[in-house]
């Protein structure tokens, strides 16, 4: 399978939302783009931030839609047009509620799950067939807060969770984008991964 070329954080723009759980797809991208000492420049025909990484020796496009969550399917789109790149070639990380704070999972295809980022991608695409990396948030227990879950602060240790989920993601980016996913899948699915080292 072809390597990612493109990866896409999701989140919601202003620094109202900057430390919500709903951004931790710009959190991950962030963290990215701050390990190479990259900046962001606004591109209006991506409708988002963009900027060029290199990982693995390899060239790689981050975006950060400047557009709301709900519609981040303009931004995901126009890239994949204008550079000419596949969707399966595309990696977009969002926040999840299915999982624990600090859990993160990485998958190929499937549904958009009731996220809304997810859901506008599906809707311009036409299908699921991209990589997400699934960055926990953990759920507020009934789905009545789930909006004000999303758009609130984490609590410390949660964030701190979040954080350390974020550095085990990119620790396994390289084997993504080299196009081994089943690798990079197993390396960060593994219970403990990259943090066996505390204690030692």
């Amino acid at each position: 399978m072809a390597g990612l070329r493109l990866i896409v954080g999701l989140g919601n723009p202003g620094a109202e939302y900057l430390r919500t759980r709903h951004n931790a797809g710009f959190w991950f991208v962030d963290a990215l783009a701050a390990s190479q000492g990259e900046r962001w420049s606004f591109d209006g025909k991506l409708h988002g931030e963009s900027c060029r990484v290199r990982i693995g020796g390899e060239p790689v496009w981050l975006l950060k839609p400047s557009t709301f969550m709900n519609k981040s399917g303009i931004a995901v789109a126009s890239a994949l047009r204008y550079y000419k790149i596949e969707p399966a070639e595309c990696l977009v990380a969002h926040d999840e509620l299915d999982l624990p704070a600090g859990t993160v999972r990485m998958k190929f295809d499937g549904g958009h799950g009731g996220q809304n980022g997810l859901r506008d991608i599906a809707a311009h695409l036409g299908h699921g067939k991209y990589h997400r990396l699934r960055i926990g948030i953990g759920h507020p227990g009934h789905k009545d807060r789930v909006t004000a879950w999303v758009l609130g602060r984490p609590t410390a240790s949660d964030e701190d969770a979040i954080v350390d989920g974020i550095a085990r993601a990119l620790d396994a980016l390289p084997l993504a984008v080299d196009g081994q996913f089943d690798k990079a899948m197993q390396q960060l699915h593994t219970v403990g991964a990259g943090s066996g080292k505390k204690g030692a």
